[in-house]
């Protein structure tokens, strides 16, 4: 019988990894195109500090899911499965094959398994008085009041994630169903996509250097010029865009409570940070099969190897 599914060719990993290129590479060879995975990359405006591909980057491969929102509008995961379904769908009737390439855990998972997302819109009420009682209990408090309802929730976010720890609350208050029961790992494969999906590692210590040397690039090419932008035409801190690495902290600088080198190696620490939890959380999905990118030795082999699969796959 014929396969009637999507066909889907998905590669992830963590932050600075090298997955534009792998999958670059691989459009270039099986005729595809780009659908990005990544949270912070749907921002307009904020090109440096996303790490957003340059045109010589994409080398004449089209990206998707790119620029869609103000730095000032709402996004969600729910308009983020969406978005990326609606762009494999056009991909794929146009003959081309849809490349998923990002490393927003939450929004992969989104499309690989079809999470049964929240359909809560945000109560700006219920929120405002969750973020009242933040003030008054502190973050820990209402952490733990999180704690009491959904504890693999709680486990996964932060106490001083305030915005997540309220959505958390949101969606429960207004469902009765905790957030987690959601996110459930040991849901299936999405059934409408026919997937062959990579997870991209390398050695910690050169991970490590290449977030380093792509923190300085960032500099080098007007991070600090970009993020003065953003702070002069009125996007506040307060918002999820300008929470994001390199923005966060390069706000501290330009507010006077950071010097210059102090706001880059808090980036190049925290960019770590985040690159380990990218780590923690793609090991968890088991549709991955894993490639070191230090030992097939370049973007070239490793997208070699990606497409050799898919054409096995789909011979």
């Amino acid at each position: 019988m014929k396969d009637v599914a999507t066909p889907l060719l998905a590669i992830v990993g963590p932050t600075a990894v090298g997955k534009t290129a792998v999958a670059v590479e691989c459009c270039l060879a099986l005729g595809g195109e780009i659908v990005s995975a990544d949270s912070m990359q749907i921002y307009r405006h904020m090109d440096i500090g996303t790490a957003k591909p340059s045109p010589e980057e994409r080398r004449g491969v089209p990206h998707h899911c790119l620029d869609l929102v103000e730095p000032d509008e709402e996004y969600s995961v729910a308009r983020y499965q969406r978005d990326a379904e609606a762009a494999i769908a056009d991909i794929h009737a146009r003959g081309k094959l849809p490349v998923l390439c990002g490393g927003t855990g939450l929004y992969l998972r989104a499309v690989l398994h079809g999470l049964d997302l929240p359909i809560a819109a945000a109560d700006w009420d219920l929120r405002g008085r969750l973020e009242d009682e933040a003030q008054r209990l502190g973050a820990e408090g209402l952490h733990e009041r999180l704690r009491q309802v959904d504890p693999q929730a709680a486990a996964r976010i932060h106490a001083n994630n305030v915005r997540r720890v309220v959505r958390a609350l949101e969606v429960y208050l207004l469902t009765g169903r905790p957030i987690s029961s959601y996110h459930r790992l040991d849901r299936p494969p999405c059934a409408k996509y026919n997937v062959l999906a990579f997870g991209l590692n390398r050695p910690r210590t050169e991970l490590y250097r290449r977030i380093d040397a792509r923190v300085g690039a960032m500099m080098e090419r007007g991070l600090l010029e970009e993020a003065r932008w953003l702070v002069a035409h009125g996007y506040s801190e307060q918002l999820t865009s300008m929470k994001g690495l390199g923005y966060r902290q390069l706000t501290q600088h330009l507010r006077g409570e950071l010097d210059l080198d102090a706001a880059v190696y808090l980036i190049k620490r925290d960019t770590r940070h985040y690159a380990r939890r990218q780590l923690t959380w793609f090991r968890a999905e088991p549709l991955l099969q894993w490639l070191d990118l230090a030992a097939v030795g370049d973007a070239a082999n490793a997208a070699g190897a990606v497409c050799d699969a898919w054409r096995a796959k789909r011979a």
